[in-house]
């Protein structure tokens, strides 16, 4: 789901149990998740700031849009790649003449299916069994 309003584009992106809802506005570069910087939001690692900003590096677009995102659910990197997902849909919101076939060549648009496998009944997990004894 992305809607364009009169100074920001939105996007909805998803990874497991986390929903991310991003806003992109023209700016300098910056971007805040639950209104912290996402250098203090992520300050563990920086593989996961490196892939955050990963679809301005394929438009080669760095330092032109702020993000401003919410997020709930999950960890740390479904967390990103959620984000991820919600700005490249807002980039293709924003000009999708340009920006949706270079951003589906990188596989940026596309939204990871797996999802936690629930627990069933009898088993100790979603598939852990007790352990078979022969004798």
């Amino acid at each position: 789901m992305a809607t364009k309003s009169n100074n920001y584009f939105y996007a909805l992106g998803r990874r497991k149990s986390a929903t991310a809802r991003v806003r992109l506005t023209s700016g300098k570069g910056v971007v805040t998740i639950n209104g912290k910087p996402a250098e203090e939001y992520l300050a563990d690692s920086k593989a996961l700031l490196h892939q955050l900003n990963l679809p301005f590096t394929v438009l080669e677009a760095n330092n032109k849009y702020d993000v401003s995102a919410m997020v709930s659910g999950g960890g740390p990197s479904g967390q990103v790649v959620a984000i991820q997902l919600g700005i490249a849909k807002a980039l293709v919101e924003l000009n999708e003449k340009d920006f949706k076939p270079t951003l589906k060549r990188a596989d940026l648009l596309g939204r990871d299916p797996r999802e936690k496998e629930r627990k069933k009944f009898g088993l100790k997990g979603a598939r852990k069994q007790r352990q078979f004894t022969k004798r």
